[in-house]
């Protein structure tokens, strides 16, 4: 059984009545400091007893709308998906829609990416994410897919764009002398590796130094999608 959005979790049988917390709490301002603290001073400052703290409550009044740390953390991957798929409506063909998917996920992993980071591996098993869920099967379905290869097409379309997204905000969240190094790295230490040593990689070196994030997110999805459209015209 589910309860609603903002609504406490159901009290455990027998558990103590006490009294309401002397200031309103809601799961969506639980979730709206933890996604404070986690962007503001990372993974390790998000604990029970600081988010009550900041919440101006007892860590416990946490506790009757969550089932601790974890279930706090899938309704954050809830939000991540939420904001990602909110207002979506398909595209005029099932390759658009596929497309316009990904690049969401993309922009919301990185408008977020400590959060990112953390939650993007993670099964949030809620109504956004069944809803991502459906449009990226539909889709498939659309393109003719029966429902074992839908599914298969699906769970690979996913990961792939989390993957990518959640990598790409893990660099994100570097400081930013590791990330600048990280960067340049392409058009210095690769521009500058011996042919003679390295006589394939110095021959591509210059168009890796052209290719940036952007670039690459667009050209691996092409090629998944690609991919996905051969299967299924082969009627696999």
């Amino acid at each position: 059984m589910t309860h609603a959005p903002d609504s406490p979790a159901p009290r455990p049988a027998g558990a103590r009545r006490g009294r309401p917390p002397s200031n309103t709490l809601s799961r969506a301002r639980i979730l709206d400091a933890a996604q404070a603290l986690l962007e503001g001073e990372g993974p390790e400052a998000l604990t029970l007893r600081r988010l009550g703290a900041d919440l101006g409550s007892n860590h416990t009044a946490v506790l009757r709308y969550f089932s601790g740390k974890d279930d706090i953390l899938l309704g954050l991957a809830e939000r991540l998906i939420a904001e990602a798929v909110d207002g979506f409506e398909p595209g005029p063909a099932w390759r658009d829609t596929l497309t316009d998917l990904a690049r969401r996920v993309r922009r919301a992993c990185l408008a977020h990416p400590a959060l990112a980071v953390l939650v993007a591996s993670r099964v949030s098993r809620r109504d956004a994410e069944f809803r991502g869920a459906d449009l990226v099967i539909g889709a498939l379905r659309e393109a003719g897919f029966g429902p074992e290869d839908a599914a298969r097409s699906y769970r690979a379309l996913v990961d792939v764009a989390l993957a990518m997204s959640s990598f790409e905000a893990a660099s994100a969240v570097l400081g930013g002398a590791e990330r600048e190094g990280d960067r340049m790295a392409w058009q210095r230490e690769y521009l500058a590796a011996s042919p003679q040593r390295f006589p394939h990689l110095a021959a591509v070196a210059p168009f890796l130094a052209r290719a940036d994030e952007d670039d690459q997110f667009e050209f691996v999805m092409d090629l998944l999608l690609n991919a996905v459209e051969a299967r299924a015209g082969r009627g696999e």
